[in-house]
């Protein structure tokens, strides 16, 4: 007779059953017992919070949906006015039904309108496009010179049959766009040629970079902007003139480079000796040794913070307001200006809001999600 019959023992031992875990000690019961009801102190503060954020979230529902009002006739806000005196108050969502072409596009010609709105297609189709592992590869250069020349000759126009449209009648999401995505694209690799010569074995190129970020990091963004905007136009000889937008560009790219420059370094640093060694070890030459085992690695340590600081870049871009050029949100504090919609910011600056949301939380779950496949990847 064999020593293991029908699986239900072996050598006269009966096989243990498995066992699931108590369910009150795994799963979100158990995050509850241990985060929110963990003793009668953190019980109390539980139920209190509970309540004022169903209270708050009930009155939000009612000012935000249930009492609003979404259009108005001829741009006549007596009933907003008299709904938000009364005592269900609601919010007036009809400035944004009459003023959303105003606050996506700014001074924009409104008949073209259609050409901006392409543009911030566009924008976001590359983002997506770039986003995806299997399109890094060199043809993806080609796709971003073609969409970016596209760009420009739909907001410029003046070939093609299109009207021309000055710079100055640029406005809304498309500057945001623009001002963020060839920001951090021009100053991530000289944020990454900044942070290897601050580690150069060559004074001159590291005292440069040196000096380059401690100045441009001692002073706040809107300083360079008005050097940008005011005093380097001063310098310039008598006739030549530099567009505004492309100052004020430049500003944006050194500075972001500055701060990427510096996270760029932390990971360099945090890289352990040993894979300098090895690939010194292997003979490689500086740029194939920095180019295929340093900065990948190196880079891959600091996706958290690259992100927080590319999120962080694209929602300063509104600071271009103080020269005068229409953002987004500068878009959006105009649109509120005529007298017949004074008094409803708060709903332009929600629906602004909540533009920067989707853009700044697909940010923050793409290198979420990046980060974990290029650890999977490590792992095997």
């Amino acid at each position: 007779m064999s020593d293991i019959s029908l699986g239900s023992s072996v050598a006269g031992v009966p096989e243990a059953v498995p066992r699931q875990p108590p369910a009150l000690t795994t799963g979100p019961v158990a995050w509850l017992r241990a985060n929110l009801f963990s003793s009668w102190l953190n019980t109390a503060l539980t139920l209190v919070l509970a309540y004022f954020i169903v209270r708050w979230a009930i009155g939000f529902i009612d000012w935000a949906f249930i009492n609003a009002i979404w259009s108005v006739p001829n741009s006549q806000t007596q009933a907003c006015r008299a709904l938000k005196g009364s005592d269900h108050p609601g919010a007036c969502w009809a400035v944004i039904t009459e003023k959303h072409r105003f606050i996506l596009f700014g001074t924009y010609p409104y008949e073209q309108h259609w050409r901006p709105a392409v543009v911030c297609v566009l924008f976001t189709a590359l983002f997506v496009v770039s986003a995806m592992r299997r399109f890094w590869r060199w043809e993806l250069a080609i796709v971003w010179a073609v969409t970016l020349i596209t760009i420009g000759v739909l907001m410029w126009g003046g070939v093609l049959g299109l009207e021309y449209v000055p710079q100055e009648r640029w406005g809304g999401l498309p500057i945001t766009l623009i001002l963020s995505t060839f920001g951090l694209a021009f100053a991530f690799p000289l944020a990454i040629l900044v942070a290897l010569g601050r580690r150069s074995s060559m004074p001159a190129i590291r005292v440069l970079c040196i000096a380059y970020v401690e100045l441009i990091r001692g002073v706040p963004l809107i300083s360079l902007l008005f050097m940008a905007s005011v005093m380097f136009p001063l310098f310039l000889p008598e006739g030549i003139n530099i567009d505004k937008l492309l100052r004020a560009q430049v500003a944006v790219i050194l500075f972001a480079g500055a701060y990427l420059a510096e996270v760029v370094r932390g990971g360099l640093q945090a890289l352990p000796k040993g894979q300098y060694e090895a690939a010194d070890a292997l003979g490689l030459s500086y740029w194939h040794k920095t180019g295929f085992i340093i900065l990948p690695q190196a880079l891959r340590l600091v996706i958290p913070p690259l992100v927080n600081t590319f999120i962080g870049f694209f929602k300063d871009t509104s600071l271009v307001l103080i020269i005068g050029i229409f953002d987004l949100l500068t878009a959006g504090k105009t649109s509120i200006v005529e007298p017949a919609w004074q008094g409803f910011g708060v709903e332009v600056y929600i629906a602004i809001s909540l533009i920067y949301f989707v853009y700044c939380f697909a940010m923050s779950r793409y290198s979420q999600n990046l980060e974990a496949e290029l650890n999977r990847h490590r792992v095997r």
